[in-house]
């Protein structure tokens, strides 16, 4: 060997010991300790506290209620009794949907076919929840309840206090309700008592219309099996199934799902494997361990505990729904081939597009492919991308084409394993297309939209101003894709269509405003007047014009800012923003978490004092994002104020920790603030660690650098991040 390839090789040692000593050390308390998933299920969060993998297909946990906007996820922190256990959920969003299969235990003969309320009052100081698990007593059942899951089943121990005999309520109608039901269009079931099997499909309409066959399969035999009668509405079957432990205190169920039959449920059960509870609970914690522990910061314990609790919440969804065979039932109804075979529902977009998606490219990027190719089956088979997608199927909910910076953003930053041009066509299609099946709240046709450039309020179904501001961040989305491939053509019609949002400002008012298809102003007007589509029908969505204004910065923070006039005049416009006081606040028009007009519990806020960066006052947004950090999140259960929307108000939180945020998310970029600690570390398989580092005193930022080299703080590419190192914060008075 040559002296060269001695000093190359001396080299690479140094590196691979470099990486061994810095990673996270494998006897130093994990990540996953710190995780409270009880965090965000008092109030407004809607976060669900049950057992889950990471992007897991199932997610069994308690339901309080069945039904109402607080109960979205089943669960709220101070409900008193808990219906039962079911083995589907959706974290933090606003509607409700799921909840498959419920199951309620009782130890004893104390049920009957007259049986009528099988809820049971919960031993508050008994329920304990971490990553992969979920436990609580029921005192008057006399039983202790244990969940934990893999991909595609649900896991239940149940530990009575007394052996012999002991019951299994088991409610195949039973869903979380978006309005007052029934759910249920029809559905079969079947029991084979010697193999204590339950087996069937129930197919219902609640938020979306699908089907979910399941396999309910506990570790003893049915010794009798009460059919229970049915209620006004009913089409599904409940029983109360006896169990007889022969002296024994635990009974098992394994409950497998499936969109597309009985077979496949059947077959993912069989996939799991013999993995007993204890391991199915340890394999559950190792995968979320494994991903938590990618990043590491400093801090005290209550920190860690609000930061951790908030990255464990950004990878509960999407949710990988296809079967272990690769089939999933896709948006029409049809089986599809999963890509890769994978397939991502609980697409929350609307949300996830400003925060969530751009955090997973940084922290679990092995995932970012599979959720474009989604994207992309979802559009092969309905002939547009998702919108907010439940089991598979459109929901038709929020809007904008919000899928479209997703998919800008993966090919900005380099991710190369989908198809791109297949991509382009499905982002031009879903800008164009006519959708005459969609609900008539949505866009069915864009001729206005092209013909004006904006939406007429005397030609749309409500939400104008929200809709032409949001479809113009999809515009600007896909002349980003196009100038990526080369197809100038598109990116000069969506560029150009991009700009839309200029002609609904209103310098009088300073904010964007409704016009009709005659040019005139929505008059009268009032900018603190929020309005929601099922609340207070109006120009804007879940908000205000004020709250609605800086949308375009999504796209171009500069074009915003050098539309209000540059650096001072946006930094005015700002301090109004955060100054002028809410007047009626309602959470349900999005009036949540309020600093003047910022409303941080409703994501259109979410990214606007990070535009302080692009001020002649950076500090004043630093000094804000520290704020909402410190008012709005905490280690209770209170800790969200607002929707916590799969996962979108804890990625806020985690960017802010960082000093980081996707202020144009289509971009492959971030802005540079102040980190809230002082050190974390990004550690990814197959990057070198990322380092960020505050140096200094002082309540801005004077310099960014990585490995000494200045950087544009307002301009961060994500090759910058990935690329590893020490990224430094210099802080000044």
């Amino acid at each position: 060997m040559s002296r060269v390839g001695v000093w190359r090789g001396w080299i690479a040692a140094v590196v691979v010991l470099v990486a061994a000593v810095s990673a996270p050390r494998a006897n130093a308390k994990d990540a996953v300790d710190f995780v409270n998933p009880f965090i965000g299920t008092d109030g407004t969060g809607h976060v669900f506290p049950g057992a889950a993998t990471p992007f897991g297909m199932v997610a069994p946990g308690p339901d309080n209620a069945d039904r109402g906007w607080s109960f979205s996820s089943g669960y709220q922190y101070r409900a008193p009794r808990i219906l039962g256990f079911s083995n589907t959920h959706i974290s933090g969003a606003g509607i409700p949907e799921l909840g498959d299969v419920l199951l309620q235990p009782a130890a004893g003969l104390a049920w009957d076919g007259t049986t009528t309320d099988f809820s049971a009052a919960l031993e508050k100081k008994s329920e304990t929840a971490t990553p992969g698990f979920y436990a609580v007593r029921l005192p008057a059942h006399g039983v202790r309840v244990e969940l934990t899951a893999s991909q595609r089943v649900a896991l239940h121990r149940y530990r009575f206090d007394k052996p012999g005999a002991a019951q299994v309520m088991v409610d195949l109608q039973h869903g979380l309700l978006f309005g007052e039901g029934p759910r249920v269009l029809r559905s079969t079931a079947n029991m084979d008592a010697g193999k204590g099997e339950i087996t069937g499909t129930v197919w219902s309409k609640n938020w979306v219309e699908r089907q979910a066959s399941f396999v309910v399969r506990f570790s003893r035999p049915i010794q009798n099996a009460i059919p229970l009668p049915a209620r006004p509405g009913d089409k599904a079957a409940r029983y109360v199934l006896t169990f007889d432990l022969a002296g024994g205190r635990v009974l098992e169920a394994q409950i497998a799902l499936s969109t597309v039959d009985l077979a496949g449920a059947q077959a993912n059960l069989a996939a799991r494997g013999g993995a007993g509870f204890d391991a199915t609970r340890a394999n559950a914690r190792a995968q979320w361990a494994a991903l938590l522990n990618r990043l590491d910061i400093e801090g005290d314990a209550r920190a860690k505990r609000i930061f951790y609790s908030a990255l464990y919440r950004t990878m509960i969804h999407p949710s990988d729904i296809a079967d272990a065979d690769g089939r999933v039932r896709g948006p029409t109804g049809a089986v599809i081939a999963a890509p890769g075979g994978r397939y991502y529902s609980t697409l929350s977009l609307w949300d996830t597009f400003r925060g969530v998606h751009p955090l997973l490219t940084l922290v679990a990027p092995e995932r970012v492919d599979g959720f474009i190719a989604s994207f992309l089956a979802h559009h092969q088979a309905q002939g547009y991308l998702p919108l907010w997608t439940a089991w598979g199927r459109e929901t038709w909910t929020m809007i904008g084409n919000p899928a479209l910076p997703v998919i800008a953003d993966a090919m900005a930053k380099e991710f190369r394993g989908f198809d791109r041009a297949a991509a382009l066509v499905a982002m031009v299609e879903t800008s164009t297309r006519p959708r005459p099946d969609a609900p008539a709240w949505a866009l069915r046709d864009w001729g206005p939209y092209e013909r004006f450039g904006y939406l007429p309020i005397d030609q749309a179904v409500g939400e104008a101003v929200s809709k032409t501001l949001e479809y113009g961040v999809g515009d600007d989305a896909v002349a980003r894709a196009a100038a990526q491939l080369g197809q100038t053509d598109i990116a000069a019609r969506f560029g150009a269509r991009a700009q839309g949002w200029r002609k609904l400002y209103d310098p009088t008012t300073r904010t964007m405003r409704g016009r009709d298809s005659q040019g005139r102003w929505r008059a009268p007007f009032d900018p603190l007047a929020a309005t929601s589509p099922m609340n207070n029908p109006g120009d804007y969505t879940e908000a205000n014009a004020w709250q609605y204004t800086a949308t375009p910065a999504l796209q171009d923070a500069r074009g915003f800012r050098d539309l209000l006039g540059g650096p001072v005049p946006l930094r005015d416009w700002l301090d109004t923003f955060f100054r002028l006081p809410a007047v009626n606040a309602d959470k349900h028009l999005g009036q949540e978490a309020m600093i003047g007009q910022y409303a941080h519990g409703n994501e259109p806020s979410h990214h606007i004092a990070w535009l302080y960066a692009f001020s002649d006052k950076p500090e004043r947004g630093h000094a804000m994002v520290a704020r909402v950090a410190r008012d709005f999140y905490n280690d209770t259960p209170a800790g969200i104020i607002g929707n916590d929307d799969c996962g979108q108000m804890s990625a806020w939180y985690v960017f802010a920790t960082l000093g980081l945020y996707p202020v144009e998310p289509a971009s492959g970029r971030y802005v540079a603030g102040l980190p809230l600690v002082q050190r974390a570390v990004l550690y990814v398989p197959g990057r070198p660690p990322l380092t960020l580092e505050t140096r200094g005193g002082g309540e801005k930022l004077a310099a960014l650098t990585l490995n000494g080299a200045p950087l544009d703080p307002l301009a961060l590419p994500h090759s910058t991040l990935t690329g590893g190192g020490a990224l430094r914060f210099m802080r000044a008075p």
